[in-house]
């Protein structure tokens, strides 16, 4: 069973901060030209979500440790709430035209996982729903390996002070000015709400397994989801086709 709480939001101590920039930069080189192999390969696609409390980072995860590989090769698509023509239909139906093609890296900033948490923190849909939700995902997750289509999924975990700062550097420093929601202290006193619904979710969805990113510092973050992903590429022995 997985418990948040229990985990650590922290590098490890034997983590350099300044040795892990440089293997990051590294990695950087990697996957552009992995990135370049998956596409020309073409064997699979690749779906990479990113979920996290708020100000965990995933923003920035995209921009530090994906942005090396080619934009024409990898999307990047943000789920906010869900429009009032969204809500017409199930909830998958938004998320269906943004599964990834073969040879293409889909990336979702927040994803369909957001209409399991923000459902279960509202109280607006009853356990059953949420339990059919869950399982549903799960089945999607398994549809989606059995045709070539890869998901990794990083929860980027930050501790409760951790994210107090992180609200008060979008107050204070102006160039993070813009990013500074209401909704930003709304969610951080919901803090336990939050951590409850996220182990309900990677307990009933875990398959493929969560990867729990301790995300308090930004350095080790972009380097941990870049390590876990240049390793996923590496392992399916990518090719170039034959000319």
């Amino acid at each position: 069973m997985i418990d948040l709480n229990t985990i650590s939001t922290k590098p490890p101590s034997n983590i350099s901060k300044s040795e892990t920039k440089k293997d990051l930069a590294q990695l950087r080189k990697e996957l552009f030209e992995l990135q370049n192999k998956f596409y020309a390969d073409g064997r699979f696609g690749l779906l990479i979500i990113l979920q996290g409390m708020d100000t965990s980072g995933k923003d920035g995860t995209i921009r530090h440790a994906l942005s090396s590989m080619n934009p024409q090769g990898v999307q990047v698509k943000s789920f906010k709430k869900p429009t009032e023509e969204e809500l017409k239909h199930d909830f998958l139906w938004r998320v269906y035209t943004h599964i990834p093609p073969k040879g293409m890296i889909q990336v979702f900033n927040r994803s369909y996982y957001e209409d399991i948490i923000m459902p279960s923190l509202n109280s607006s849909l009853p356990d059953e729903i949420l339990a059919h939700r869950c399982m549903f995902i799960k089945y999607l997750e398994q549809h989606l390996r059995l045709s070539n289509i890869h998901v990794l999924k990083f929860f980027l975990h930050i501790s409760k002070e951790e994210q107090k700062e992180r609200i008060q550097e979008r107050l204070i420093k102006p160039h993070k000015r813009w990013k500074y929601s209401a909704e930003d202290e709304k969610a951080a006193k919901q803090w336990d709400a939050y951590r409850a619904a996220y182990n309900m979710v990677m307990n009933n969805c875990d398959d493929p397994s969560w990867y729990i990113i301790p995300a308090d510092k930004r350095w080790y973050r972009n380097f941990s989801v870049a390590k876990i992903l240049t390793e996923h590429l590496k392992k399916h022995n990518l090719k170039y086709p034959n000319t």
